[in-house]
């Protein structure tokens, strides 16, 4: 009996470090350097879409395009250990900083807020607004 179980403790060690030698020398995705990309934007697309999501497809920087409709706001959120830039495409809209200023944006202006920032954005046009975010992780503080 402690010869079979001696044996079979040794199958699996030996399938083990088969298995961990095959993976030896490979740098798990959050390791790996991310590659250069071109992401086509479809600028007339009525839905959200991702564009980066983050690690692996780049160091921290994660973004996205949006489509408000008339009215509609992202909903209240905070940066937190993130700054984020808005770049609008299309549209009239705004960035209402929590407690502070209210930053008005047509479309080519680009907005930044700041980490730990709670903020929304509302689409006070009659079009949509159409913008890209881009969030990155700030430097620690």
């Amino acid at each position: 009996m402690v010869d079979r179980a001696h044996r079979h403790f040794s199958s699996l060690l030996i399938v083990w470090l088969a298995l961990l030698s095959l993976s030896f020398g490979q740098r798990p995705d959050s390791l790996r350097s991310p590659a250069p990309k071109l992401i086509k934007l479809n600028l007339q697309g009525k839905e959200y879409m991702r564009v980066l999501g983050g690690p692996p497809e780049s160091s921290t920087m994660r973004s996205g395009l949006v489509a408000l409709a008339p009215g509609k706001s992202v909903g209240k959120h905070s940066t937190e250990k993130y700054e984020e830039m808005v770049i609008v495409f299309e549209g009239k809209g705004e960035m209402r900083i929590t407690g502070g200023d209210t930053l008005s944006c047509t479309k080519g202006d680009v907005i930044y807020c700041p980490p730990h920032t709670e903020h929304d954005v509302v689409n006070t046009g009659v079009g949509e607004l159409r913008y890209l975010y881009v969030v990155a992780q700030a430097r620690p503080e």
